[in-house]
């Protein structure tokens, strides 16, 4: 993924020129079809997939974990901990592969970047004062700057729902974009920026849908659910409008953008869930931690046991594996 690839390009210069071009856009957009969402997302959860399709699930859901502390409590030392475990997360199987990324607090970044050296597990770190975004604009802009400084290959920031909300959207276009240009290297590389809506307080299908759009519009690299500090979080029938939007988004510019549900995602059968309605909504170009992530930090666990009792034909016991 390159950091143009996300970029509007021009494509909507016109739409985000002003407030109410930008607002009759968003309000332009089809309505989400609330009984009919539920319906397919419920239908879709119902599928189950062979043993061999299973295995190989599982493996492709470690990949797209992003390993996550973000508690007031964090040390140092846990987050070299669980930098490990990304890196090996079953130390008794070298074959199990790595995770995606570990997701810190800003302070953490160099911690876990020392940590994990080149090992390919990139470091996330949430930004723009999550979980609230809550902060003058010159703050979070020196939040993201911060993060990526010491390292961060990733950033998660948060949308201004109050602003979205009260539908100055063009208000929250600026400042994803302001803070896209703030996940700029010296060397003209970016962080990746994941554009978060807290979907618990946007009240309807049609706001995830408006806010979708609203982010990719500005250059997100993608789009994601919650903080998982508000309930509810992710949602397979939220995850569906996401998925509906990053499809019709590439169908209609040619660019790719991710999608990435967190909080809430806690066993293999629900990862497994999602993965089939990437699938079914996207195409096989989305099952690809490079255009889907889970923000989790129980869900490994899981995933973990029900791989070794595919691998070993029983289960290692859910103290068997390090609790994060």
């Amino acid at each position: 993924m390159t950091a143009s690839s996300t970029a509007s390009s021009g494509v909507f210069d016109d739409i985000v020129r002003s407030d109410s071009s930008l607002r009759r856009f968003l309000h332009g957009l089809p309505g989400v079809d609330q009984v009919g969402c539920e319906a397919r997302a419920a239908g879709l959860g119902t599928r189950s997939i062979k043993t061999t399709s299973k295995a190989w699930a599982i493996d492709l859901a470690i990949r797209m974990v992003d390993l996550t502390t973000l508690e007031g409590q964090d040390t140092h030392g846990k987050v070299r901990a669980l930098a490990s475990k990304a890196m090996r997360p079953d130390p008794a199987d070298p074959t199990c592969p790595a995770t995606a990324a570990v997701c810190v607090y800003p302070d953490m970044v160099a911690t876990a970047k020392q940590t994990l050296g080149d090992s390919g597990v990139h470091v996330a770190a949430v930004a723009t004062a999550f979980p609230s975004g809550r902060a003058a604009m010159d703050i979070k802009l020196a939040d993201t700057r911060d993060a990526v400084e010491a390292g961060a290959d990733e950033i998660d920031m948060v949308i201004d729902r109050g602003a979205f909300l009260s539908g100055r959207y063009l208000d929250v276009h600026d400042e994803i974009a302001q803070v896209r240009e703030a996940c700029a290297r010296p060397d003209g590389t970016s962080a990746h920026l994941k554009v978060i809506f807290e979907t618990g307080e946007l009240q309807t299908y049609d706001n995830v849908r408006r806010a979708s759009w609203l982010a990719m519009m500005a250059g997100g690299h993608f789009i994601k659910t919650s903080t998982g500090k508000v309930q509810p979080a992710a949602t397979l029938p939220v995850t569906l409008i996401m998925l509906e939007a990053v499809r019709d988004f590439r169908d209609q510019t040619g660019q790719m953008v991710g999608v990435k549900p967190a909080g809430g995602i806690k066993t293999t059968k629900d990862a497994i869930k999602y993965l089939v309605m990437v699938n079914e909504i996207c195409g096989e170009d989305w099952l690809d931690p490079d255009w889907f992530r889970f923000g989790a930090s129980t869900l490994l666990n899981d995933l973990l046991m029900q791989r070794t009792k595919m691998t070993t034909g029983r289960y290692s016991g859910p103290d068997y594996f390090t609790l994060d």
